[in-house]
C-alpha cells in the first residue's frame, strides 16, 4: 500500500460526508481542494483546505479544480432536487468532473448508495436517483482511472457498539429502509479516504455498513478480501444485470463512448 500523500479534489466538500472527507484527508496528511458552489458555505470548513468554486452542471468551471491534483473523492448529490437533479448532479457531477480532467490520471473514490441496482423500489420510480447514480457508477469503470466505489447504508442511525465495518457485494439488499444496513458518516468519510492510497481497493466497489463490535484498526484486510469489478464491463461484480445498455438513453451511451478509456 503506498502511502504517499496526495492533493485530493472534494466534490461536494460542503455536504454531511464531504465535511468529514476534508477533515479525514487533511488528517491523513494530504492537501485537500473543496470544490464549492459558493465561498459563503465554505466557511467552516478547515483554513487548511484550498477551496475553489465551481458549479457541476457547468464544465467550463470545473477545469481550475481538477488543475494538478492526485485523486478525486465524490460525496456530492442533488439534495432532493428530484428527477433532474438526480440526471444533471448526481450524474452530470460525475461527467463533466472527469471531462474536465481532459484525459488525465487521477485516483477515484466515488461514493453512491446501497440499493443503488434497485430499479423497481418505490424511491427509484419516484426519483431516478438510483439509475443515475449507477449511470455515473459505469462512466468512472469506462473511463479507465484507478477507482473504488463505495455504496454506504443509512447514515448514522447505527446503535452505540455497532462499528464493525462489513463490505459486502452484489447489491442484494433492497428493503429501502435501515434494515439493508447502516453505519456512521464519519466512518464512510474514513473508508472513502483510505482507499485513496490502497493497492487492494482498486477496481473495486462495494456496499458498506456497520454490524455489532468494534470498529477495526486496518481496512487494508476488507479491501483485500473483495472481488474486483471485471475488466471491460460497466457494472459491479456480482450485480443484477437489469440496466441493459442498449435500453438506456441516447446521451447516456454518447457520454460512454466519450468517456470511454
Amino acid at each position: 500500500m503506498s502511502v504517499r500523500t496526495l492533493t485530493v479534489l472534494v466534490v461536494g466538500a460542503t455536504g454531511s460526508i464531504g465535511r468529514l472527507v476534508v477533515n479525514e484527508a487533511l488528517r491523513r496528511g494530504h492537501s485537500v481542494r473543496a470544490l464549492v458552489r459558493d465561498t459563503g458555505r465554505a466557511r467552516d470548513l478547515p483554513a487548511q483546505a484550498e477551496c475553489v468554486v465551481g458549479d457541476l452542471t457547468k464544465p467550463a468551471t470545473l477545469v481550475a479544480a481538477v488543475g494538478g491534483i492526485d485523486a478525486i473523492v465524490f460525496t456530492h448529490g442533488g439534495d432532493g432536487g428530484g428527477k433532474a437533479a438526480a440526471e444533471q448532479v448526481d450524474y452530470g457531477g460525475v461527467r463533466n468532473v472527469l471531462r474536465a480532467l481532459g484525459g488525465r490520471t487521477a485516483r477515484i473514490a466515488l461514493m453512491t448508495a446501497i440499493g443503488v441496482t434497485d430499479r423497481t423500489g418505490a424511491f427509484n420510480r419516484a426519483t431516478q436517483i438510483h439509475d443515475w447514480k449507477r449511470r455515473g457508477e459505469r462512466l468512472v469503470r469506462a473511463s479507465g482511472l484507478p477507482y473504488t466505489i463505495v455504496r454506504p447504508g443509512w447514515f448514522d442511525l447505527q446503535a452505540a457498539d455497532q462499528h464493525r465495518l462489513d463490505f459486502l457485494q452484489g447489491d442484494t439488499r433492497h428493503a429501502g429502509n435501515p434494515s439493508d444496513g447502516v453505519i456512521e458518516r464519519r466512518q464512510i468519510a474514513e473508508v472513502l479516504v483510505a482507499s485513496l492510497t490502497s493497492d487492494a481497493a482498486l477496481r473495486k466497489t462495494f456496499e458498506l455498513v456497520a454490524e455489532r463490535g468494534p470498529a477495526p484498526n486496518d481496512l487494508e484486510p476488507l479491501f483485500a478480501a473483495l472481488q474486483e469489478d471485471p475488466p471491460g464491463t460497466l457494472d459491479a461484480v456480482r450485480d443484477s444485470p437489469n440496466m441493459p445498455l442498449s435500453a438506456e438513453p441516447t446521451s447516456v451511451r454518447q457520454d460512454l463512448e466519450r468517456n470511454s478509456a
